[in-house]
């Protein structure tokens, strides 16, 4: 039994998949597998033993080593390079069987050679950071392509609009969801364009000892550090970044863009599926959403994780640019520090919620019978505004009354009214101040009803969905003239 964090307090993101892409295990991997790519590079630039590059890369196997102790060692220099490199070391001397320079030492040499510890945690954590990205984007993928879906299935699906709380305009679920794939379709594709750049910069960022390593080499030390990131899937950086924090605080925002979109869906999905709105209801698993002392109850726990998820990211965010304002000198005291459990947590709630969401999405009940009940409690007065436009201009002034004041004068009459009175109060007072030559009661039918003012519900859903193409559909979704569209 473990008694490391596994994410007890932690529910949205307590899962073996996001520990896999993010826990000490995948950070201790990442680390390694930098500091193998170091020694491939360096061996192909000649600047190593030949055979080194193997030796390292199979003693760079994360199950070698006790990760729990490293991390207590890791306090002696700060960061958990520094114990990881002297294990690295035995395990290298120990494998070098070959004879790749004698005892060892030659393969050693791969090791480490011109690089400092922020290279390797910096390169380590983006390397970390791609992995997630990665897996997250598939899920985000996953949801858009739910979305999609139901805004093209509700298209014509009627619900009413809500603004600061109250009864809006008529609308239709199609757009909701339209409206929900935009927001994530779009912080999706800008998590997509975020470039994870490696790092190297050696002690103090000038690169001097590399400078001195590849001095009779016709390789520079910036065609080492663009080797490395073609080695290790990163983006080759113009020059170190020890302390110009734009990659991990880009990386930030855009988590916290993705977790700001499914937060709002989460947070319309738990309005909307509350028992006195009933419009909408999360997908129904075995013991999901019990209480502990409620028997009748049915939690909707995928909208609230993903959403207590979205209440901590922009904090975590925050962090990231408290720290990046804070890298003082040449490398920093304290601040680079700060960085790294805001920016694993904000990797592990994108990744958790995203997966939720996704649940979600893809088995959301949607309740059209609901939709128009809820749409009906504001009767015809929901359709005021197209009344008043489309009317006001027949109404003569009255009493130095406007068309428009008279027609607001209905209304506050009419609020006046019981609420079960209200409908046909509206309907006999609009009557009364319009007459039939000038509005015959066809037409006054047509303007009150909420199919024929949705404006352009329609379009909109459209164009939103005709501007992500890439994310309203499954990758693997076959193109019409036979290949596939992935």
């Amino acid at each position: 039994m473990s008694d490391g964090d596994v994410g007890l307090l932690s529910p949205v993101s307590a899962s073996p998949a996001v520990a896999a892409l993010t826990g000490d295990r995948a950070v201790l991997a990442a680390i390694l597998a930098v500091e193998a790519g170091w020694a491939s590079v360096l061996e192909k630039a000649g600047l190593a033993p030949a055979g080194s590059a193997a030796v390292v890369d199979a003693a760079a196997d994360v199950d070698r080593y006790d990760v729990a102790g490293i991390a207590v060692r890791a306090q002696g220099g700060a960061n958990p390079v520094i114990p990881l490199l002297a294990d690295l070391r035995a395990e290298v001397k120990a494998l070098d069987t070959d004879g790749v320079g004698a005892g060892g030492v030659g393969a050693l040499r791969a090791v480490h050679t011109s690089l400092t510890s922020q290279d390797v945690l910096d390169s380590a954590l983006m390397l970390l950071a791609g992995n997630a990205v990665s897996a997250l984007l598939l899920d985000l993928r996953g949801s858009t392509t739910a979305l999609a879906a139901l805004a093209e299935q509700h298209a014509d699906t009627l619900c009413v609009g809500r603004s600061l709380t109250q009864h809006s305009l008529p609308f239709t679920f199609g757009l909701k969801a339209a409206q929900w794939f935009h927001g994530l379709a779009a912080a999706a594709r800008r998590l997509e364009a975020v470039e994870l750049p490696l790092q190297t910069g050696g002690a103090a960022g000038t690169l001097a000892a590399a400078t001195v390593l590849t001095r009779d080499s016709v390789d520079t030390p910036f065609d080492l550090a663009g080797n490395l990131a073609a080695h290790l899937g990163l983006a080759a950086a113009p020059g170190p970044w020890h302390t110009n924090r734009l990659a991990v605080t880009a990386l930030g925002d855009a988590l916290t863009a993705v977790t700001d979109a499914l937060g709002k869906i989460a947070s319309d999905v738990l309005f909307l599926s509350r028992p006195e709105v009933g419009e909408l209801g999360e997908p129904r698993a075995a013991g999901r959403g019990v209480s502990s002392a409620m028997p009748q109850k049915q939690n909707p726990v995928l909208s609230v994780l993903v959403r207590s998820a979205a209440l901590q990211a922009p904090n975590l965010a925050a962090q990231l640019h408290l720290a990046a304002a804070n890298f003082n000198d040449e490398r920093p005291d304290g601040a680079w520090h700060s960085e790294w459990p805001a920016f694993r947590q904000l990797l592990r709630l994108a990744l958790g919620s995203a997966g939720h969401l996704r649940e979600l999405a893809e088995g959301l009940q949607v309740f059209p019978a609901a939709m128009r009940r809820n749409l009906e409690l504001s009767g015809p007065l929901l359709l005021s505004e197209g009344v008043s436009a489309a009317v006001a201009p027949l109404l003569a002034e009255r009493d130095g009354h406007s068309g428009k004041q008279q027609l607001q004068d209905v209304v506050d009459r009419t609020l006046q009214a019981p609420p079960a009175e209200k409908a046909a109060t509206y309907r006999r007072l609009l009557r009364e101040a319009v007459p039939v030559s000038a509005l015959p009661d066809e037409r006054l039918e047509e303007l009150l009803d909420p199919a024929s003012y949705l404006g352009q519900a329609g379009e909109i859903s459209r164009r939103v969905l005709a501007a992500f193409p890439d994310f309203a559909r499954t990758p693997t979704e076959t193109d019409p003239n036979g290949g596939p569209r992935g």
